[in-house]
Parts: C-alpha cells; sequence; structure tokens
C-alpha cells in the first residue's frame, strides 16, 4: 500500500509537473522561432554588421494522426477517447462525459438503461434489474457485484487531444458524519499526434447514513498508446480497491416501514451484523499491440492505411490479481430483534467459532497471438477476418482443512487453450454484418463453445438514420471455479455442476433523431447455475427462459423533455431468474439559456419504479445475491429533484434526493432484501473541463 500511495505521488508530482512546464514550453518555442531583431536581448549582430548564421535547429515539422483506427470525423475532433478490444486488432470510440446529459446520475449502476438494484449506500454491492445485463462472468465471481465500479482493460480509456485535457469533478451529500462524496480526476497528453499517455482516478464512497454502512471504492488507470500508421500499441496499469462495512440490513423492516415505530436517527435503527468488513484489492497489467504489412509499398501520399489491403499481427497480454478478504465475529453477528429474542446472523462456524477471517486470492495471466486480414478496405463487404490463439493460467488459493493439515499453501493451478475468430463487413452505410466464434479444445474449460452472429440494416430519412439490428449468441460454458470450490468458516462447497448452455436473441431498432429505442430479449439456458435461497450456488434441472421488452423514448418539445425508459419481463422460473414485471426510469426537465453560449439550466424530476417480485438478498461473507423467497419488494416510486447548470466549461449539479420520502405514507424503498434506501439528502458537485 505505501508503495502505491508513492507511486500515486509521483504520478501527482509528474502531473502538476507536466501542466506546469507545458505552457512555459510552448511559450519558449514561439519566443525561438521570432524572426531575429534588436528586441530579442539573446540575438547579436556580427562585429561587421552583418547576420551571424542560424545556430538555432529548425523545428522539425510534426506529422499527423494517420491512425486507420480513426475516421476523419473523429479525427478533426479537438479532444476523444475511445476502448480496445485486448483480443483484436479493433477499438471503440466512446463519448467523453462534458454535457449536461444525466448529470444528476450520479450513481455510474443507474446510468444505463433501467438501473441496478442496489443496497442504498454508495460504493456498495449491486445488480442489475435488466436479467440481460447482469455479469455473466466466470473469472473473478466474488467480485462481480461490484463490477459497476471497477476499470478492466476492455473499459480503460485511452485518449488523444490537441491540447491538454484536465477535468475535475467532486460531488458530496450529507452531513460530516454521514458524508457522501465522489472525486473524479482526468487528465490526457499527446507527446506527438499520435502518441499520449492518460490518467484516470476515482474515489466514492460513504460513511454511510445506517449504522455501520460506510463504503470506499478506487480506482486508478495509467494508459499510454501510440496509433501510428502501421504500428499501434496500448499499454496500462490499473488498480481497484473495495472496502465496505457490511451491516447485514435492517433487523426488522417495520423498522422502515411502520411509522408507529419511530427512531429519530437513521442511524439508530438496529443492524444484523455491526463488525463484519469486505476488502477487495486488484492490480491489472496489461499490453495491447500490432502491426501493418500493406500489401503494396507507401508512400508520402498514402495518408492512412484504412482504404487498401492490409494484413496485421498482433499480440496481447494481460495479468490480473484479484485478492477478497471478509472478516467478523461471533459477537457482531448476533442481533437482537423487535421481540427481544437474540439471533445469529450465520448458521454455520466451521473454522473458528468466535470469528471469521476469510481470504481468497485469484489470479490469471492471458497470453494471445492474433492476426487480422483487410482484403480490401476496413468498411468493405469483407472488411476484416479476425483470428487468434490464447492461453490463460488461472491460480486459485484458499484456505483449507486439507491444506492446513499438510502444509501445502500452493493453491491450485489450471491452464485453458482456445482459438477464437471473427469476420465483420458493410455494404456501404446501409448493411452491416459479422459473425464470431470462440472454443477451447483442450485444457481446462475444455469444451466450451460460444458462437456469435450480428446484422444492422440501416435506412435514412434526410440523412438521419434509423437502424434495425439484430444479434444471436450461442454459448456452451463451463462452471465457475469458486461456485464448485469454496472454503470457508460461514460456507463451505463441493459441487460438480454440468455445464450451463445459452441461447440469447436480441432485436433493436433505433431512431436517434426521434430519440427513441425499442429491443427484445429472448434467453434459453439449461442446467442454469444460480445462487438459491440458502445463498450458496446450485443448478436448476431443465431450461428457464427469459423474455424482454425495453423502450426508450425521449420527447422534446422546445425546451420541455420528456425521456422514459421502461423494461418488461418474464421468467418462466423466479425461483432461479427472479426478474419484475415493470421496470422504469422516468427524467422530464426543462431546458434552457440563461445566458446564450454561457450559462444553460436544466432543472426537472427523476423517477424509478419496479413492480413487486421475490428480489434479491445480499450475504455479505460471499459478497453475492441470492434468490430469496422470503418477501416480495417493489412498488415503490423514488424520486429526485434536481438543477444541473452548464457555465460555460464547468458543469455544477444542485439536487434533492428521494425528495418524495414519508410524503404519501408508504415506506416500502427497498430493493435489495432488508437493505433500505437512503432517506432524503441534498447533493451539490460539479465537474470543471480544462483544455490548455
Amino acid at each position: 500500500m505505501s508503495m502505491l500511495r508513492t507511486w500515486m505521488k509521483f504520478c501527482t508530482a509528474l502531473l502538476i509537473g507536466a501542466m506546469c512546464l507545458s505552457p512555459l514550453y510552448t511559450a519558449a518555442q514561439e519566443y525561438s522561432t521570432e524572426m531575429p531583431n534588436s528586441s530579442n536581448p539573446f540575438f547579436q549582430e556580427n562585429t561587421d554588421g552583418s547576420t551571424p548564421a542560424d545556430t538555432v535547429k529548425k523545428k522539425r515539422e510534426r506529422k499527423p494522426l494517420t491512425s486507420y483506427f480513426f475516421s476523419d470525423t473523429v479525427r478533426s475532433r479537438l479532444t476523444f477517447a475511445w476502448n480496445v478490444n485486448p483480443s483484436y486488432n479493433e477499438i471503440s470510440v466512446i463519448d467523453i462525459d462534458t454535457t449536461q446529459n444525466l448529470l444528476q446520475v450520479q450513481y455510474p449502476f443507474l446510468r444505463n438503461g433501467v438501473g441496478d438494484a442496489y443496497l442504498g449506500n454508495y460504493g456498495g454491492a449491486t445488480i442489475p434489474l435488466n436479467y440481460f445485463d447482469r455479469p455473466q462472468q466466470r473469472n473473478y465471481e466474488f467480485a462481480s457485484a461490484f463490477y459497476s465500479y471497477f476499470v478492466t482493460p476492455e473499459t480503460a480509456r485511452f485518449f488523444n487531444v490537441k491540447r491538454p485535457f484536465t477535468q475535475l469533478a467532486y460531488t458530496s451529500a450529507g452531513q460530516k458524519r454521514y458524508l457522501e462524496e465522489d472525486l473524479i480526476v482526468t487528465h490526457a497528453q499527446n507527446v506527438t499526434p499520435s502518441t499520449g499517455f492518460n490518467l484516470d482516478y476515482r474515489s466514492r464512497g460513504t460513511r454511510g447514513q445506517y449504522t455501520w454502512q460506510q463504503t470506499r471504492d478506487k480506482s486508478l488507470s495509467l494508459a499510454f498508446s501510440h496509433t501510428g500508421r502501421r504500428y499501434s500499441v496500448h499499454a496500462g496499469y490499473i488498480y481497484n480497491s473495495v472496502k465496505a462495512r457490511e451491516n447485514g440490513g435492517v433487523v426488522d423492516d417495520r423498522a422502515i416501514v411502520d411509522s408507529l415505530i419511530n427512531y429519530e436517527l437513521e442511524s439508530n435503527i438496529p443492524m444484523k451484523l455491526s463488525d463484519a468488513r469486505n476488502t477487495i484489492k486488484n492490480n491489472s497489467y496489461y499490453l495491447v499491440q500490432s502491426f501493418a504489412f500493406p500489401f503494396r509499398r507507401l508512400t508520402d501520399e498514402d495518408f492512412s492505411i484504412a482504404d487498401m489491403s492490409a494484413v496485421f499481427i498482433g499480440h496481447s497480454i494481460q495479468y490480473n490479481r484479484w485478492f477478497r478478504k471478509y472478516t467478523d465475529t461471533y459477537e457482531g453477528a448476533t442481533y437482537t430483534d423487535l421481540e427481544g429474542k437474540k439471533h445469529n446472523f450465520y448458521e454455520n462456524w466451521y473454522i473458528n467459532p468466535q470469528q471469521s477471517n476469510d481470504s481468497i486470492f485469484e489470479s490469471l495471466l492471458s497470453n494471445r497471438v492474433f492476426l487480422q486480414i483487410q482484403p480490401w478496405d476496413r468498411n468493405g463487404v469483407i472488411g476484416l477476418v479476425n483470428g487468434g490463439v490464447g492461453v490463460d493460467v488461472h491460480h486459485y488459493y484458499q484456505f483449507g482443512m486439507d491444506r492446513y493439515l499438510t502444509g501445502n499453501h500452493k493453491g491450485e493451478n489450471k491452464v485453458s487453450y482456445y482459438a477464437y475468430g471473427s469476420i465483420e463487413g458493410k455494404i456501404k452505410r446501409y448493411f452491416d454484418w459479422g459473425a464470431d466464434l470462440k472454443i477451447h479444445p483442450f485444457g481446462y474449460r475444455q469444451g466450451d463453445l460460444r458462437i456469435g452472429a450480428n446484422a444492422a440494416l440501416r435506412a435514412f430519412v434526410k440523412e438521419k438514420p434509423i437502424t434495425l439490428s439484430g444479434r444471436f449468441l450461442f454459448e456452451h460454458r463451463s462452471p465457475g471455479y469458486w461456485t464448485e470450490n469454496y472454503f470457508s468458516n460461514h460456507f463451505a462447497w463441493f459441487n460438480s455442476f454440468s455445464n450451463e448452455i445459452e441461447t440469447r436473441f436480441d432485436v433493436t431498432l433505433s431512431a436517434p433523431q426521434w430519440g427513441l429505442e425499442a429491443g427484445g430479449h429472448q434467453s434459453i439456458v439449461q442446467n442454469k447455475i444460480y445462487w438459491n435461497e440458502y445463498g450458496v450456488p446450485a443448478q436448476a434441472s431443465g431450461s428457464v427462459s427469459v423474455s424482454g421488452l425495453y423502450l426508450q423514448e425521449d420527447i422534446g418539445l422546445g425546451g420541455l423533455h420528456l425521456n422514459h425508459r421502461v423494461l418488461m419481463q418474464w421468467s418462466t422460473n423466479q425461483r432461479v431468474v427472479p426478474v419484475p414485471l415493470v421496470s422504469a426510469f422516468l427524467s422530464y426537465y426543462y431546458e434552457f439559456n440563461v445566458v446564450k453560449n454561457v450559462l444553460r439550466l436544466q432543472i426537472g424530476i427523476d423517477g424509478r419504479y419496479n413492480t413487486p417480485y421475490y428480489a434479491f438478498g445480499y450475504n455479505p461473507a460471499t459478497a453475492q445475491f441470492y434468490n430469496q423467497r422470503e418477501k416480495e419488494y417493489g412498488n415503490y416510486v423514488l424520486l429526485d429533484a434536481f438543477v444541473t447548470a452548464k457555465w460555460k466549461r464547468m458543469r455544477i449539479l444542485l439536487k434533492l434526493e428521494h425528495w418524495n420520502q414519508d410524503l404519501w405514507g408508504q415506506r416500502n424503498y427497498f430493493q435489495v432484501a432488508h437493505y433500505p434506501l437512503n432517506p432524503r439528502i441534498f447533493k451539490i458537485g460539479f465537474s470543471w473541463s480544462f483544455y490548455d
């Protein structure tokens, strides 16, 4: 930890130094290129009155950005960002958040679709209400509940900036003793038009309005990129951490719901756990590079090889280390209900009857070599053909009685080998298509198979697109390591599950100019693995079918905006896959200029709702959501009022969250069993972008 702090201090000093020296360096360059005259104190004439020979080295001409990754439209932007695909020679251009759009939605897990169910505290565990958005990962399963806070090599941002770009953002809420805060620092700078580096840092969390609810999540991403005409490289380091106090939820829901049971402060409401903690740490290192071999010799007139035949050879390597630790005591897990009866939160204390100190370690080393063929150009009928092979080296470690008795603490290693490929193309701007395949022929995960296909048909009305797209996915996947092997103080299981077989279909119709997006989803899963009502992994027999319909419509009437996101879902087995029938996010606001091109305001209300269903329970000892069957939750409208402002490069937020608390007599504000959402709270925040 001390090394990390030293490294962060060094990076901060380097960043400040670069920001301070950059204008001096620019000024020096401008000064050195002045025409010699008597006003220049460093200019001297020869004794004979002649001008001396120019001994100043001429400024080398900077070559423009010539990467085949970026179109002319993207290349012309002052600042743009992208993510890299570690398996292919591909990137995805992404938006930089500098607008007022959804500024009032601070929590990352609430920004997409209808959002997640969560424990109420910022920085705590979450799970999407939309089944089709729920994490399906088999690696790092015990960190999956915190997925929305993590940076990964797939989501790390890379920047290209014509001028140094810095963004600072800070949001706070509540009194000091309950303080919730969010700090974001981003800096990006290019050394050349093709070479740059950036830093992304985020710290978020809360001291908690309820007892023992404090959380603190941190993420740091250091990234370097070079996107040249033939050679490209993306490299970086990522650090993620979660520190969460786990209170187990309220002793009795009546402490929240029943208005006759009145606690003056939320911090006085009794909780089930008083000293449990979860700690998660992750370190990631990655490198993705490729080199192009055009089929004809390049000349100075060839600005980019995006429109010519070429072959790309690439390599990527990633190393991920994950560590999780859970602690508690028997005394801290003992609570008294409203009738005065004592209970213990956990039924079993296998290792130590007085306290828990469970830790697990997991690492993954991925090494891939890939080939990309560009038969004609990247936007051709057959634009790209990809293929690659890879090897994953897994290492798992946990405490076990056999290791304790034998003294073998080396853990378990597993190696999986796989091959993958894809093909994609376009017919002008009207039709896109693609297909992909991944197979594990031998080793760990032997027999795993993934087949996908996608297509998009596009029409234009007054040069504005209407897109109908579809996606098919078939996956045959083996169970995750931790769902079959786990031993701790409270839970132990040794399972032998069959492979899951899932078939998915997705169809989406989008018309951005009308603010319309509609979609349908269908999934059929055989041998579904899930976390049952006892909080342990189980496997369903037969098939489970899940269907979904999604509609997003943003209606603009002058300055009035009426934005709707509605999701309907059906599950043939709610015990295995619980979903609410209807989930919705509505945002109504009025937008107007106070001073044109200087100050713009949005004033509005956000609302969230879902129908009653057997919402998930959450178990702190495993950091997993499970399918509780004790009680249904839902049918509560959560309303937020907000004002956002865009003042030149600064964005400002004022928000009263959950302002309707107690207004209509209903207090059933739970999204996860026994975990109440925060009561009414006021937030203030700002985000400031610098381009120099």
